[in-house]
């Protein structure tokens, strides 16, 4: 199974703002609640937005927002994703890159599972605040 990465874009320059890995066979739920494991302030974005689990040897994106999920433009309910896709939560929200890489257990032929990545409580490294000129996480400030 593939290691996973999500990049948040910079919404104006299209740049990498913050990114978030997940190890193989882990359900990863993206939206504003704080049980999240990542977790977007926005008012486009939905508490539970949407959810990326394994999907066979793929991973599988499922919109569960009041506002979708597109890709390309257009909106999309469930989807396998590839490797540089970019998904975009609400037809103006934030967006996403996704990154698909070989986990490096399996990289070598090796099958031993990494331990899920499973976050329990309110964890603030998670968080980015978005806005349509500003985006700001713990640890990044950029302005336009």
């Amino acid at each position: 199974m593939s290691v996973i990465t999500l990049t948040l874009l910079h919404p104006l320059k299209s740049v990498a703002v913050q990114k978030w890995q997940f190890d193989p066979n882990t359900v990863i739920r993206v939206g504003r609640a704080s049980d999240n494991d990542v977790i977007l302030y926005s008012a486009v974005v939905s508490r539970h937005h949407l959810e990326i689990r394994p999907w066979g040897k793929e991973w599988a994106l499922i919109n569960l927002g009041s506002n979708g999920t597109f890709i390309n433009g257009k909106k999309v309910n469930k989807v396998i994703l590839k490797d540089g896709m970019v998904i975009r939560l609400a037809s103006s929200g934030p967006k996403i890159k996704i990154n698909i890489s070989e986990s490096p257990d399996t990289a070598g032929g090796d099958t031993t599972q990494r331990p899920q990545r499973r976050v329990t409580g309110r964890d603030s490294t998670k968080e980015t605040m978005l806005n349509k000129d500003t985006v700001m996480s713990k640890e990044t400030v950029i302005s336009e």
